[in-house]
């Protein structure tokens, strides 16, 4: 007999108050209070490392600045070694899946759930996933709508609204977001506005980088 949770999952129309979710989400939201009072140092970060195994329902080598807000938690396959920085807000009624090693800007918004257009229908919700690449960086103010598919190693530039799938290695930006250009071997020797990346640059901030 199909349930209201196997509705949502196959993007079907559905209401939220019903088989515990509500009590889901009361839960959900505890851990997160909880998460977004913790310090990064001490038995801080370890409090937050244990949090994060509650709110994701597995271990998860990530570093999520808070505020980080969210829906369900549960729903989120957190890819290992991702950073989120602060105020990121998942959606989550649908499921999010984020690849290792991605990277999210500050304010990035991921969307799951939509509503019907028509006042009468309105709501109710539909939801669908959202997935993110390996090494996926989205820029500052992102805000991706549900369905959307984001490549590997694709970049996301900075407050573009993502409403349609984006290839592979690519660059994209705008609202609607468009894909720019392919990310290239040219871009291994570059950074912003065309300035050289130096071997002996990269030399001598290993170097700091190892003071203490």
């Amino acid at each position: 007999m199909e349930t209201m949770k196997d509705r949502i999952k196959e993007g079907k129309l559905f209401t939220d108050e019903c088989e515990g979710m509500g009590k889901e989400r009361k839960a959900a939201k505890r851990r997160m209070r909880a998460y977004n009072k913790t310090s990064g140092a001490g038995l801080g970060l370890v409090h937050r490392f244990l949090l994060m195994k509650k709110i994701f329902g597995k271990k998860t080598w990530a570093w999520i600045e808070p505020p980080f807000y969210f829906c369900y938690g549960r729903h989120i396959k957190m890819g290992d070694y991702c950073y989120l920085n602060v105020n990121c807000n998942f959606i989550d009624d649908g499921e999010i899946e984020i690849g290792d090693h991605a990277e999210f800007g500050p304010n990035i918004s991921i969307v799951t759930v939509g509503h019907p257009l028509s006042p009468k229908h309105r709501p109710i919700m539909y939801a669908e996933k959202v997935t993110i690449g390996k090494n996926v960086w989205i820029g500052a103010s992102v805000t991706i709508l549900p369905g959307v598919k984001i490549g590997d190693n694709s970049v996301i530039g900075a407050g573009s609204l993502v409403t349609k799938d984006i290839p592979a290695n690519v660059l994209a930006y705008g609202s609607p977001c468009k894909v720019i250009r392919e990310i290239n071997e040219e871009d291994e020797k570059t950074y912003r506005h065309g300035r050289k990346i130096e071997e002996e640059d990269l030399a001598e901030m290993e170097r700091l980088g190892k003071k203490k």
